[in-house]
């Protein structure tokens, strides 16, 4: 299914994002990401610089490190081109996402660890999506899993539905399951 044909318009602006996942030789997990934006055209930046139509204006680069359970043990970060000078100061913040977990919470725990002006926006943005590039590089490892509790990405969308087809299928111990009751605290 194609998007429909869209109204005449002027390209402004293109973005890339790509993730890679690897299985380390000592038996870790590495997600790469790379975000690269540039513009059709020329732009100026006052005080700041100037860059050629296609040339990057953001290029950056992440590494982020992590074991079996998905806790994050190193973090790599580069930046090839930036506009601003004060940019390079958010790298060495990202070492506080070393020890914390890719799962429930991921987006709130970048933002505890790299808000507002702690981190770089665009390091932040190729962050929030390495989570699902995590799982997709682990996925086999997820499959083989023998535990009476289901793998964490049943239930996070309409195709990992408890009650749906392709968890019947594929999960059919987790067919339908519920989490076990809370127990209540007394009043």
């Amino acid at each position: 299914m194609s998007l429909p044909t869209p109204a005449p318009r002027t390209p402004m602006h293109t973005r890339r994002v790509t993730y890679q996942g690897f299985r380390r030789d000592d038996g870790l997990w590495e997600i790469e990401g790379e975000l690269h934006d540039s513009k059709p055209h020329d732009i100026v930046i006052r005080g700041e610089g100037e860059w050629k139509a296609g040339e990057p204006i953001h290029h950056m680069h992440i590494r982020v490190t992590f074991d079996e359970t998905m806790l994050i043990r190193d973090i790599a970060v580069a930046m090839d081109n930036f506009p601003h000078g004060t940019c390079t100061q958010a790298m060495p913040n990202m070492q506080r996402m070393v020890g914390e977990v890719l799962g429930r919470g991921w987006r709130h725990t970048i933002q505890r660890h790299l808000g507002d002006v702690q981190g770089c926006t665009h390091l932040r943005e190729l962050l929030f999506n390495l989570a699902t590039a995590a799982y997709q590089t682990r996925s086999g490892s997820f499959a083989a899993s023998t535990s009476d509790k289901p793998p964490q990405h049943l239930g996070q969308c309409v195709g990992w539905d408890f009650n749906g087809p392709v968890v019947e299928r594929v999960y059919p111990m987790f067919f339908r399951w519920q989490p076990p009751a809370k127990p209540r605290t007394p009043a």
